[in-house]
C-alpha cells in the first residue's frame, strides 16, 4: 500500500512475523513501513510522522552514498570494479566474458539480478570454505538471498545465507562478511570472544565494517 505524511511518500507492509512497527529506508523501495498483523493502518503515518528527522537524515545519507557509488551509464558495478553491459537481441540470460557482461536487449534486469546471484554463490562459496577450513569448524549449507536489512547469516544447525547485493560492494567488504558469519560457526552471539576471534582471522575488519555500515542502503542496480 502506499501512503504519504505530507512530502514523504512511503509503503506499508503487513508481516504475521513482526511484533512492533518497524521503519527503514531503502535505496530502490525509499521509505516502507512494516506493521504487525493486528496493527491499525494509521499506526504507520504516525511513525513516519515521528521519525521524520531521521528519515529525512537516512534518505539524504542514502543519496550520498549513491552518489559516491555510481558508475557510468551501461556499467554496473561488481567487486570494486565494472562492467559493461552489452545488450543483444534475442538473448534471454546475461553472460560475462572479461570486463562485458552480455544482457537481453529488452528488460535486461531481471537476467542481470539472475546472474548477480549466481556469480555470488560463485565469489562466496571458496572464500567460506577457506574461512571454515581455517576455524576448523563446518558449515551444513550455503544460500544466496535478497534480504532487504541483511547481509549474511548463520543458525544454529550451521546453514549459511548471504545477500547476492554483496557482490556490489569492493571485494574487502564480501571477505568481512563471509568471515564475520563464519565465526559465528564458533560463537553464536556478538560477545567480545567473537570479536577477538574475528579480529584474529581478519585483522582491520572494522574498516570494511564502517563502509558497509556508510554504504550498504546504496548497494543496488544502477536504474
Amino acid at each position: 500500500m502506499l501512503a504519504a505524511v505530507d512530502d514523504i511518500a512511503f509503503t506499508v507492509r503487513r508481516s504475521a512475523r513482526a511484533r512492533r512497527v518497524r521503519v527503514a529506508v531503502d535505496a530502490d523501495d525509499g521509505v516502507h513501513v512494516t506493521l504487525p498483523a493486528r496493527a491499525r493502518e494509521r499506526e504507520a503515518a504516525l511513525a513516519v510522522a515521528e521519525l521524520r528527522p531521521w528519515i529525512e537524515r537516512r534518505l539524504a545519507q542514502v543519496r550520498a552514498a549513491r552518489e559516491r557509488l555510481a558508475v557510468p551509464p551501461g556499467h554496473v558495478p561488481y567487486l570494486g570494479s565494472q562492467l559493461a553491459l552489452a545488450p543483444a537481441a534475442g538473448r534471454v540470460r546475461a553472460h560475462r566474458r572479461g570486463d562485458v557482461l552480455h544482457v537481453p536487449a529488452d528488460d535486461a534486469r531481471p537476467a542481470i539480478e539472475r546472474w548477480y546471484r549466481r556469480a555470488a554463490r560463485e565469489e562466496i562459496a571458496p572464500r567460506l570454505d577457506l574461512a571454515v577450513a581455517a576455524l576448523g569448524t563446518r558449515y551444513e549449507r550455503l544460500t544466496i538471498r535478497g534480504q532487504r536489512t541483511r547481509w549474511g547469516s548463520c543458525s544454529t544447525t550451521g546453514a549459511m545465507s548471504f545477500n547476492w547485493r554483496l557482490v556490489l560492494a569492493p571485494e574487502p567488504v564480501l571477505d568481512y562478511v563471509v568471515w564475520h558469519e563464519a565465526c559465528h560457526l564458533e560463537v553464536m552471539d556478538h560477545s567480545k570472544r567473537f570479536w577477538a576471534l574475528l579480529e584474529r582471522h581478519r585483522p582491520g575488519y572494522r574498516e570494511q565494517q564502517r563502509w558497509l555500515r556508510d554504504n550498504g542502503a546504496a548497494l543496488v542496480l544502477p536504474a
